[in-house]
């Protein structure tokens, strides 16, 4: 028996390979035509846009004998995109047709009720819980999920359809095929390689069973789902880590108090003059080595780990930029999902060679990334469609992006700093963006108002944007999520800054991750209790060991807040 995986073209499919090599099994890649005949076990990974995928494959010359290979009865696992190019048609490109195995379209989420895409921990009901073709998946344990489109379950509407269903998810009010299963092909919405043991036991069960000779499985009974009054999502709990080299060349995590990443030294005082001090500058703050981090972090239960280039190399050209060996290296040991942020943008190689953010972005998913953040140039790119009164023009990097790679591939991260007014007087472009210091704010901030104005080059340059407009603008442009930053509140401790949070969740209706500030557990509790944000991130106390990750899990559970266990 010969195991083969599938790879499209575009997204990243390493993640999955490095799951299959962990598990202990062999396998080779499809790289023409004739390799499906001699595939006995055929897995397809990925992510993307679903025309994307289509025009990969027949670009390729790979769809028609994939195809074939499905009707041939020999096992087939798909994956995420992998899934639904099963499928008649999707909405995300109704002109591009699928292969039509199952018959029936991938539809929209909507998102009137809650974010899109549908970005995290979620549960996954098995339509037959006693049957001996669970493939190891189980309704106790979550699975990873990230995409804007799915396939509804609806055994009223399609029949034929929901025959195929192996499992379901709800998400707000809204049921959806998870697994299919029916005779040797199986599919997977959520990502098993990234979805930590829970998944690596439904990859290792798979592959197992086809490996032995398995027989083909029926089709499921149509079994109506009512929706829950609540569904399986869960809160994210994020470990993030600035990356750069220190004064020696080597690549450590740091961490700043508002952007400022060296140890400071005291005052000395001047030969030059008995009362002027000259403030010296010490060495990058070192907190640990990337990789390692992000292995203790996976091992401690983060649902999501960061990587961001910062100051020092990220404007390395492709060709030589350290962050990829450090995305490579820590998707071997972290089985969760990984976005890496600076520098995803247009570039030039030492020889001359130009290299466009899309090819920048697929290198990083090519080596394990899962999601690409962006951050100056978004800042731009929103300046910019604001000048075009609003009609995008495709040329930023989100747009591109997203285009090749899907909307869920996309994050942009935001640093806003606060701009005090008059709250009395105050008459000026951002009036209905004024948050107000409540009572019982933080001293300092009580009877006070102000509107959050972003910048560029890690905090060190406002520009004329708000930070309304830049997350309306980002999603207008395809960005997926939002990584939340507050310059004011980064390093300080005091917790998350509710205002500027909650503003711009009411702004937008992709997943917003509140960062900067935290300091204590109840800090978390009180973000997800009091701005429902999806997800909420940290670094310096999880590097300082000051928090612990399944400190915040205990206490968040304990306050009824659903997260992963």
């Amino acid at each position: 028996m010969a195991l083969f995986l599938l790879d499209h073209g575009a997204g990243n499919v390493q993640s999955l390979a490095n799951s299959i090599r962990k598990l202990g099994y062999e396998f080779s890649w499809i790289s023409s035509p004739a390799d499906f005949d001699k595939a006995s076990v055929l897995i397809f990974p990925g992510q993307g846009a679903f025309h994307t995928a289509i025009n990969c494959l027949t670009e390729r010359g790979l769809l028609k004998p994939l195809y074939d290979y499905i009707q041939s009865g020999k096992p087939y696992f798909g994956i995420c995109i992998g899934m639904q190019v099963l499928f008649a048609s999707s909405a995300e490109s109704p002109s591009t047709r699928g292969l039509g195995v199952i018959p029936c379209q991938i539809e929209r989420f909507d998102d009137t009720t809650k974010p899109v895409p549908h970005m995290g921990w979620n549960n996954a009901e098995p339509i037959d819980p006693d049957s001996s073709s669970s493939e190891g998946v189980s309704s106790c344990n979550h699975y990873y999920f990230v995409h804007s489109y799915c396939a509804r379950y609806d055994p009223e509407g399609s029949p034929e359809a929901a025959r195929w269903a192996h499992s379901t998810t709800q998400y707000g009010q809204e049921v959806f095929m998870s697994t299919v299963r029916n005779g040797n092909v199986f599919g997977a919405q959520f990502h098993p390689e990234k979805s930590s043991v829970a998944g690596l036991t439904v990859i290792d069960t798979w592959i197992k069973q086809s490996l032995a000779g398995r027989a083909p499985a029926e089709p499921s009974r149509r079994i109506p789902r009512l929706p829950k009054p609540q569904d399986g999502f869960t809160k994210r709990i994020v470990a993030c880590m600035d990356v750069r080299a220190n004064d020696e060349g080597d690549l450590v995590v740091t961490k700043g108090d508002q952007y400022d990443v060296r140890e400071k030294c005291p005052p000395s005082t001047s030969s030059l003059s008995s009362t002027t001090t000259v403030k010296t500058a010490g060495a990058v703050r070192n907190l640990g080595k990337p990789v390692a981090l992000a292995a203790r972090y996976f091992d401690s239960g983060a649902d999501e780990l960061c990587l961001l280039n910062i100051t020092s190399f990220r404007h390395s050209p492709l060709q030589d930029q350290p962050m990829l060996a450090v995305v490579r290296a820590a998707a071997e040991c972290v089985f969760v999902p990984l976005t890496i942020g600076g520098g995803i943008k247009d570039t030039v190689d030492p020889d001359g060679t130009k290299r466009t953010a899309v090819e920048v972005a697929g290198a990083y998913f090519r080596v394990g990334a899962d999601k690409v953040s962006i951050g100056s140039e978004a800042v731009y790119a929103v300046e910019k469609l604001r000048a075009a009164d609003g009609i995008p023009d495709g040329s930023s990097a989100i747009e591109s992006i997203s285009k090749v790679y899907g909307t869920q591939a996309v994050v942009v991260s935001i640093d806003p700093k606060r701009v005090y007014v008059d709250p009395a007087t105050y008459d000026g472009p951002y009036k209905d963006e004024l948050v107000h210091g409540p009572p019982d704010a933080l001293e300092n901030e009580r009877g006070k108002a102000w509107w959050y104005q972003c910048t560029v080059s890690g905090g060190r340059e406002t520009r004329p944007v708000s930070v309304v407009q830049l997350a309306q603008g980002s999603q207008t442009l395809g960005a997926g999520e939002i990584i939340l930053n507050s310059i004011d509140r980064d390093g300080t401790g005091l917790g998350f800054d509710h205002g500027l949070i909650g503003l711009v969740k009411r702004a937008v209706t992709i997943p917003v991750v509140a960062s900067s500030g935290a300091g204590t557990k109840e800090h978390f509790e009180r973000v997800f209790v009091e701005t429902d944000v999806e997800a909420a991130l940290a670094a310096g106390i999880f590097h300082r060991r000051e928090v612990g990750i399944q400190e915040i899990k205990s206490a968040a559970r304990q306050a009824g807040i659903s997260v992963r266990s």
